[in-house]
């Protein structure tokens, strides 16, 4: 709630994202007003679930007009890494 830059991302897309792929403008459900590129942001479901952080790949001014297959949201970190990286932790 505190977060300044929020990315939205649509149900379909949600698993990709946990999965470590970066959001594409096909799965962007809502995006903060005013975002720059390379903006810091976090990354929620449409349900307001905090999913992970990224960066914005694209000012939301860029967003509504890039094709749908271009990348708007750089993935960092969310929260599947512990699931898949829970192997190689100490």
């Amino acid at each position: 709630p505190l977060s300044q830059y929020k990315v939205w991302v649509k149900p379909g897309s949600e698993q990709s994202f946990l999965y470590g792929n970066h959001v594409l403008k096909s799965g962007l459900g809502r995006i903060t007003e005013n975002t720059a590129q390379y903006q810091g942001v976090v990354v929620y479901s449409m349900a307001d679930v905090p999913l992970g952080f990224g960066v914005a790949a694209k000012s939301t001014q860029e967003c509504r007009k890039v094709d749908p297959m271009a990348i708007v949201a750089f993935h960092q970190a969310d929260v599947g890494e512990y699931v898949r990286n829970e192997d190689t932790l100490t």
